[in-house]
């Protein structure tokens, strides 16, 4: 069963050029609106915007979850990047963010907003699973990271 089924192999990129954290969440804008017919770029930066507002969303380890509800969306989405470089984020730990995953939520998605947060923190906190996706080869590779369930370990 997919871990992250909202995040779509066309929305993995594997190699995002921006050179600080608001041109970070520009890029990420740009790239979810268009693979989102019918919401505006600016809108979901502004959203995004406003939530680091209220606190860093990079989480530690180099990783961020920027993150948002927006009116017109129908169903939840995952977009996730790998950057180039990393890019201070002002997370938690200090650390630079290299590995930024947005997602979006509709306006009244409530709970279900929270419980997609939960599991993208949860799979991007498996053993091992960071220094996968920044040594992953390309799309396809961070694609299946993150939407199959690991092996089974033997006891």
């Amino acid at each position: 069963m997919p871990l992250l089924e909202f995040l779509k192999p066309e929305a993995v990129l594997p190699a995002l050029r921006a050179p600080g954290k608001k041109q970070v969440l520009q890029e990420l804008a740009a790239q979810a609106a268009k693979h989102l017919p019918g919401l505006d770029e600016r809108e979901i930066f502004e959203t995004l915007l406003q939530r680091e507002r209220l606190g860093s969303t990079g989480i530690g380890e180099g990783v961020a979850i920027p993150h948002g509800k927006l009116p017109g969306l129908d169903h939840l989405f995952g977009l996730v990047a790998r950057l180039e470089r990393p890019v201070d984020f002002e997370a938690l730990d200090g650390q630079p963010v290299d590995i930024a995953f947005l997602l979006l939520a509709p306006e009244g998605a409530g709970a279900d907003h929270l419980k997609a947060l939960a599991r993208v923190a949860r799979v991007l906190r498996e053993p091992g699973i960071i220094d996968r996706i920044r040594t992953a080869r390309d799309r396809d590779a961070l694609y299946a990271l993150l939407t199959h369930s690991p092996a089974p370990r033997a006891a």
